[in-house]
């Protein structure tokens, strides 16, 4: 009488646990830049309504504000990830995100403001010595939207 086979062999089983290696080192740095990006992508959100502020503001007066108070907006917005939205110099909004999001010191991202036959389209980008790196950047400001 002959025995049938029971399991795998331990070939088998190392075959499996190497695959199961190469795709977790693949995944896992993928995983990590989409959850920085969505990171990214709260400050924008948080920005949208100073961004409203903003032509709000320039609609009535013609000119930018140049700070959240003159805009209308509390002077601290912050989220899980966003330490601060603030209106700057000639309406520019400068998304700042926590040391703990990508780096310490590159850590910001700007929308300019350029008023355009009556209307204002918007400038995302990170420029300075602040700026976040663009690889974070969301697609529609890596196109210089």
């Amino acid at each position: 009488m002959q025995k049938s086979q029971q399991g795998f062999t331990l070939i088998e089983l190392m075959i499996v646990v190497a695959i199961i290696g190469i795709l977790a080192a693949i995944a896992i740095p993928a995983y990590q830049d989409y959850t920085k990006r969505a990171r990214v992508s709260e400050g924008l959100s948080l920005a949208s309504a100073a961004k409203t502020a903003v032509a709000e503001y320039y609609a009535s007066n013609g000119s930018f504000p140049s700070t959240n108070t003159s805009a209308g907006l509390q002077t601290s917005i912050s989220g899980n990830s966003v330490t601060s939205v603030l209106v700057g110099t000639s309406g520019v909004i400068t998304v700042s995100y926590s040391t703990t999001l990508i780096d310490s010191t590159k850590n910001q991202l700007t929308l300019t403001p350029v008023a355009s036959n009556g209307s204002i389209v918007w400038t995302c980008g990170a420029s300075g010595t602040n700026a976040l790196n663009s690889q974070w950047l969301p697609a529609n400001c890596r196109a210089g939207n």
